[in-house]
């Protein structure tokens, strides 16, 4: 019988390989990789780089990256005027501090993109064995390889590049993968060859070994591959079955061949080595603002000294008489032109962008990036974000998102091993309608006795009700089964009515599936390695009540199981003709097998909207009572899996599998598409024998975090594929909802497939939009009462009304009620809703949104999101690679944003915010300077000393501040949740706010210029009655101004370290430092500062006083609007400190 062999080929081969469909262009001639054709098609090679520039274009991409900060494109610009006429200071004092923090960013980039290329380098160079034609394998450097080459790989050695299997060192040419480096998965994938090639073994047989592989072109696309392999004249289907992906290990494998299909940038893995979206803060966003602002007053005050020169300069020659003799007016350049005033104002004007450009922080971005890099650190290092259980740290993946967490305004979260722990239970089941399985989930002890917060006992995963006494013997703990019912347990199953389906139910359990036995041969036991932990749990299940699985093939599945009959355990094996595998869109799968008596079964297991649609009709007794224990199963939180099966003729399955092999071996972008069509042949008129229910236990900690981060004011979505009533009941057991609550259904009911194929599909969808349109009037109304009434309301929608819900039309009236609401459910999601609604959240909120997942189909919603957080759980890394933040448990989701955000967001924005304070000061005292001057230009400081105010004398004390201060504690950030509201207001940088910092630095800079100038100017300064010059003024201004914006520092660090006190107090004894140093040099390097400290004002008892007196003076309106806002005014931060103090606590932001 010829369709006794699955293995992939077409019956009418033909002996011709397939034309090649748009899309799928790629050949590979296996062994065969310098023919003419393989060359001529120009594959890349195998070498790879990950570097983001190289030797040649460093410099120039790295500049380019620099300069498009619009900041530092100004200071270019007025570095390279610097070097006219024009320039008020010397050009070196403009252009060495941007080349020092130009400098500082390119070498921080260098060093990052050198580490990088060390990595590439180490993995171009590593050596696999490479068939050389002849009749010998030598050993070749990965990047050598071509498309073609035989490659062998042994036991636990990367695969190099792409390949197709061609054999291994098992008999049925089968090989074991762990692909941790793609997807962070450590669960073993069984990977089979084609069954023609799995005689293919040592170097001789491949000196016959020709084939012809027609695929897909390179794509990223991990878990799909489509093309076929004509092979001694017969074409044979590929799937991601035979396929070795780069980057995976060979396990449990002594060795496999394999033919290289894709090399370099064009393997998956590289072509899923994408950057991922760039995300800003908000404050950053708003930082930029600031920062165009400050343009503009630079333009402005630029404007203002130039209309003022150009008049004044007109009237310096009128009539013939000159009004300012000492300028020698008579004697002119194009700067200073009576004659042609307007030029010279013009020239003045830039000047001035020069003279005032201090207004402007160089030093702004090299500092954010200096302290954002340090508080990820922190957050990394934060051992209450320490998970003993996983060895799992927190980790920040990304800095530039820090302050981002301390105004999350809505949570997205997935439910299955973000809110659960993804470790299944097998607990229930219903066979040929009656119900198995004593035992209660958390959910029913949270809905019968109304358990609050720390009241719920988390058993472990190896659950210790398996310990009991089952006809006097105690029965081991076993990790996934926590079944208890006599009627089945030991055999007892043999005595129940409907013994023969409980025997075909737990059958199928056991054979359809793709997960791995792996033998222990020490203790004689056996585990299991599966895709999903729900397949452990049921293959886990029929091997505790009777049906062993130990054995798998290409071709056959072997079970160890109890026969009735002859009243003893049995060996039995299965021929596997054919497997149908689960995909999200599917919802099930399948497996075709012959028994040894020689009948064909097909065994399904799948989503109950997928098997119930696929029932035979009329003839299901017991649907209904399977259909009322799903959802009592449901409503005790459990996950429901439908198990059906039939019996197929030979005659059936010969013309179905003829169709399914063509779908199978087509080249072309819809193969799947066609695939799934042709199973859909064989998936019908199935006989239900039950459903299966497993538990998948809420994580330690969740209704406390959940309840923590309600207090906080944050709105808590949930986006789970389960079933409605079992997101309800997990949403009142982690506290989601509470029995308070008002809540508000959305749904279509149970609409399945056959439901809408009833009548015409266009009057279905037209009834079903209109049914959720109905819906959501209703329930916003029924919420704006419930508002006026102070009672909250959460709101469960499910997946189906969902689809109408996000429609362009009705979103709106979808989001707003969701707004109404205090909790959110949507259930029955798919990935792509999960993050069509994160980005309705994240458009219409205006506010910073985060998302939290562990698993791939949670990618889109993470990167959707302002903020994405991945948890390192059971469904691998493909979240926690595609997150901003990643976390070991939910649990430590509030200490990540209620203290860490809280942290990070104060922390940030009064960086800032003091930055453009110190600036604006420094600036506007050389404005006014030059107002008094008659607008000349003439600076009021020495060139170095400005060059060195952003770089030196201010910078430590500020990165201090972003890094160490804190206003309360992080018991009290956990303790007073409500702070958080601070950071989603916006407290803190407000344009008010921000506008006060600013109108203190104009304020202090009036208070610094005019009681320096009236102490200094006029009258006599040195002790032989000399009065001060320029040089002892502008030594007196500046430093007036170094201690008012250190001490203003001191007076609003709410947390003093003795880092903070050493850069502050620091940064002031340098100053003296450096005027003593560079007043030494000759006059040519020093110029005005030439002894002008030691020999003028330090001697002068009038610089200190006026120094005291400006100080003072300046810091009084921050001391005084600090002074009100304690007595009269106070905001959230302050009622705890206040409260702290109360209770005796000296200094809340202790622990």
């Amino acid at each position: 019988m010829p369709w006794l062999r699955c293995s992939g080929r077409q019956p009418d081969g033909g002996g011709r390989p397939p034309e090649a469909m748009e899309g799928h262009a790629r050949e590979v001639f296996c062994n065969d990789p310098a023919c003419d054709k393989a060359l001529r098609l120009n594959y890349c090679g195998n070498a790879i780089s990950t570097t983001k520039y190289t030797v040649a274009n460093f410099i120039p991409k790295s500049l380019f990256e620099q300069f498009r900060r619009v900041a530092n494109v100004f200071f270019l610009i007025v570095a390279c005027v610097s070097f006219s006429p024009l320039a008020p200071y010397r050009a070196v004092s403009i252009a060495l501090p941007l080349v020092v923090v130009i400098s500082a960013t390119m070498a921080k980039e260098a060093v990052e993109d050198w580490r990088r290329k060390q990595q590439d380098v180490e993995v171009n160079n590593r050596k696999v064995d490479v068939y050389d034609g002849c009749s010998t394998f030598t050993s070749t450097e990965w990047k050598r390889l071509r498309v073609g080459d035989i490659v062998k790989v042994t036991k636990d050695e990367y695969f190099p590049a792409d390949l197709l299997l061609i054999s291994s060192s098992s008999e049925d040419g089968c090989c074991y993968v762990e692909t941790a480096n793609l997807d962070g998965e450590t669960n073993l994938k069984r990977k089979q060859c084609l069954s023609v090639t799995s005689a293919v073994q040592g170097a001789h047989s491949f000196q016959k070994f020709k084939g012809l592989i027609k695929c897909e072109d390179p794509n990223e696309k991990l878990y799909s591959f489509i093309g076929t392999m004509y092979y001694e004249g017969s074409l044979y289907s590929l799937s991601p079955q035979q396929i070795l992906l780069r980057g995976s290990k060979l396990m449990n494998t002594h060795y496999a061949y394999g033919v290289v299909v894709f090399t370099g940038h064009d393997t998956k893995v590289m072509q899923n080595a994408t950057d991922p979206p760039s995300k800003r803060s908000k404050i950053e966003i708003r930082m930029d603002k600031i920062i165009y602002i400050l343009f503009g007053v630079l333009i402005l005050i630029s404007c203002t000294g130039s209309i003022f020169f150009g008049l004044k300069t007109k009237e310096d020659i009128h009539h013939g008489m000159i009004s300012r003799w000492y300028l020698r007016p008579d004697k002119t350049s194009l700067l200073f032109d009576p004659e042609r005033a307007s030029l010279s104002a013009f020239f003045h004007f830039l000047t001035g962008l020069m003279l005032y450009g201090c207004l402007i922080p160089i030093s702004l971005y090299i500092s954010i990036e200096i302290v954002k890099v340090l508080q990820s650190t922190f957050i990394n290092q934060d051992q209450d974000m320490y998970c003993t259980e996983v060895d799992q740290p927190a980790r920040a993946r990304t800095s530039n998102l820090n302050e981002e967490l301390g105004q999350v305004n809505t949570i997205l979260s997935d439910k299955t091993g973000t809110l659960t722990c993804n470790s299944m239970e097998f607990l229930k089941c219903s066979i040929a309608g009656v119900d198995y399985g004593w035992g209660n989930t958390v959910v029913d002890k949270v809905l019968c006795t109304g358990t609050r917060d720390g009241e719920i006992e988390f058993q472990p995963e190896a659950s210790s009700v398996n310990s009991h006494a089952n006809g006097g013997v105690l029965r081991r703990n076993v990790k996934g089964f926590s079944f208890i019912d006599d009627r089945l347990m030991s055999g007892s199953w043999v005595n129940e009515r409907h013994h023969d389906l409980i025997q075909m139910f737990f059958r199928v359990l056991a054979v359809c599936h793709t997960a791995i036995p792996v033998v222990d041969s020490k203790y004689d036991d056996i585990s299991y390695e599966a895709e999903s932990p729900d397949e452990a749990t049921f293959v886990v299940a029929a091997r505790e009540l009777g049906f062993k699985f130990y054995e798998k093939t290409q071709e056959s599945i072997s079970l160890h199981e109890f026969e009735p009959s002859l009243g003893r355990m049995v060996d039995r094996t299965y021929k596997i003709l054919c497997t149908l595998l689960f995909s999200s869109s599917r919802k099930r799968m399948s497996v075709i097998i012959m028994t040894e008596e020689g009948q064909i079964l097909i065994f399904c297991k799948g989503a109950d909207s997928a098997i119930f649609s696929r029932l035979v009709k009329d003839e299901q007794i017991y649907v209904p009572a399977t259909r009322d224990h799903i959802n009592e199963y449901s409503e005790s939180g459990l996950r429901i899996m439908v198990v059906a099966y039939r019996m197929v003729n030979e005659e059936e399955f010969n013309i179905w599998y003829e169709e399914f092999s063509k779908a199978s071996n087509s080249v072309s972008c819809n193969r799947d598409e066609m695939v799934d069509a042709a199973a859909e042949k064989i998936e019908r008129d199935l006989i239900l024998l039950g459903a299966t229910a497993v538990e998948d236990r809420l994580q330690k900690g969740v209704p406390e975090c959940i309840d923590k981060l309600a207090q906080a004011g944050i709105k808590i979505w949930v986006l789970t594929g389960d079933k409605l009533e079992t997101a309800i009941n997990i949403g009142f057991a982690c506290h989601l909802l509470q029995k308070d609550m008002k809540q508000i259904t959305i749904t279509l009911g149970e609409l399945d497939d056959i439901a809408s194929t009833k009548g015409d599909e266009e009057v279905f969808k037209k009834d079903s939009y209109e049914s959720v349109a109905r819906q959501l009037r209703e329930a916003q109304s029924e919420a704006n009462i419930l508002k006026r009434s102070s009672v909250c309301c959460a709101l469960v929608i499910d997946g189906n009304s969902l689809v109408f819900a996000l429609s362009r039309v009705l979103e709106r009236s979808f989001f707003d009620l969701a707004s109404n609401c205090v909790s959110v459910i949507c259930c029955r999601t798919s990935p792509k809703q999960k993050a069509l609604v994160t980005r309705l959240v994240k458009r219409n909120t205006g506010k910073t949104t985060l998302a939290i997942g562990d698993g791939a189909n949670d990618v889109g919603m993470l990167q959707e999101s302002d903020i994405g957080v991945g948890i390192s759980g059971v469904e691998g890394m493909q979240a926690v690679m595609a997150s901003d933040f990643a976390i070991a448990q939910f649990r430590y989701l509030d200490r990540l944003l209620l203290v860490h955000g809280h942290w990070c967001y104060r922390r940030i924005t009064a960086m800032i915010c003091y930055i453009f304070y110190k600036n604006i000061t420094f600036g506007f005292t050389l404005f006014w300077f030059e107002v008094h001057a008659s607008f000349t230009a003439q600076p009021a400081y020495n060139d170095w000393y400005i060059a060195c105010y952003n770089v030196v004398f201010t910078s430590l004390p500020v990165i201090a501040l972003g890094v160490f201060d804190k206003d309360v504690s992080s018991r009290l950030c956990l303790k007073y949740p409500m702070m958080h509201q601070e950071g989603v207001q916006n407290v803190f940088f407000s344009w008010p706010r921000i506008l006060c910092w600013m109108i203190n630095g104009v304020f202090s800079s009036v208070i610094i210029y005019f009681f320096s100038s009236s102490a200094i100017v006029d009258q006599a300064f040195r002790k032989d009655g000399r009065v001060a010059g320029l040089d002892v003024l502008g030594i007196t201004m500046y430093t007036c101004v170094v201690w008012t914006v250190n001490c203003q520092l001191a007076l609003y660090i709410n947390y003093f370290t003795w880092i903070q006190h050493l850069f502050i107090w620091g940064s002031i004894s340098f100053w003296y430092v450096f005027l003593v140093v560079y007043g030494l040099f000759p006059p040519s390097i020093s110029t005005s500062a030439y002894w002008a400290f030691l020999e003028a004002a330090a001697p002068s008892p009038v610089y200190w006083t006026a120094t005291l007196a400006a100080v003072v003076m300046a810091l009084l309106p921050y001391f005084a609007y600090k002074s009100f806002r304690s007595a009269f005014s106070s905001d959230c931060c302050q009622d705890v400190r206040g409260k702290c103090h109360e209770d005796g606590l000296s200094n809340p932001a202790e622990k």
